[in-house]
């Protein structure tokens, strides 16, 4: 056995490696969620859905072409962990890893088909510099592994805003309002282009909402559709 592989097995018996959902040791060949978790993943299927429920959230608001999230999840549902570990237990490469595989399997639903771009909601330079990275562009990251889409960092947010966990839907839209705003290096460059904005969970679907109309009102003809890699229930 070589060094390498005595290490590997003597670290997976001090520190085992955790499945993100129910927590027990994985196998050898298990990456970050064991496979019975990946096959109870409560999946939306929402890019073969007409008219899904993220569709209808946005409808009226502001134009998209296409809508779509790998899972459901609740706020006590197991399946939640692994936004909090994406998100705040130092795991984005989970998420990357999370969005190539889920971009494998809707490529038969031609979901991505005719997207120029991949636009990762951004964060704010405060809580970037706190957090060390923006989880939204390792999700972007994945999808670009897959399809082959370019990454654009398009948007920045200029305004820092507080929370929205406990915010009802009124409250989301006041509080993310003029947060982001488009990158003028990138205006000439994405007019006519159909951009796929990028982020963890949709809920009230406010954060994204900001992200596109900050789109629509900078660039020039520009077509707007949307992923999360997870949303709330929406039925």
């Amino acid at each position: 056995m070589k060094i390498k592989d005595l290490l590997s097995s003597a670290a997976s018996v001090l520190m085992p490696r955790l499945c993100s959902v129910c927590s027990k040791p994985l196998d050898s060949d298990e990456k970050y969620i064991c496979r019975k978790c990946m096959m109870d993943m409560p999946r939306t299927h929402y890019e073969d859905i007409e008219f899904n429920a993220m569709e209808q959230l946005m409808a009226g608001k502001v134009p998209v072409e296409r809508c779509a999230s790998y899972f459901f999840y609740h706020k006590n549902d197991p399946y939640a962990s692994i936004l909090h570990d994406i998100k705040y237990r130092n795991m984005p490469t989970m998420g990357r890893w999370l969005t190539e595989r889920a971009s494998r399997e809707m490529l038969s639903s031609h979901f991505f088909d005719g997207i120029d771009a991949i636009v990762p909601v951004p964060l704010h330079y405060t809580k970037l510099a706190s957090r060390g990275y923006n989880q939204s562009e390792y999700l972007a990251q994945g999808i670009s592994k897959t399809t082959g889409v370019p990454v654009v960092k398009a948007l920045k947010a200029v305004r820092e805003h507080s929370t929205q966990t406990h915010k009802d839907a009124a409250e989301r839209l006041l509080n993310i309002e003029g947060t982001f705003a488009l990158s003028k290096r990138h205006c000439k460059d994405l007019a006519g282009k159909h951009l796929l904005i990028v982020d963890d969970v949709v809920t009230t679907g406010s954060t994204l909402l900001a992200c596109a109309q900050a789109l629509k009102d900078g660039v020039h003809n520009v077509k707007i559709s949307l992923f999360t890699l997870a949303a709330a229930q929406l039925e």
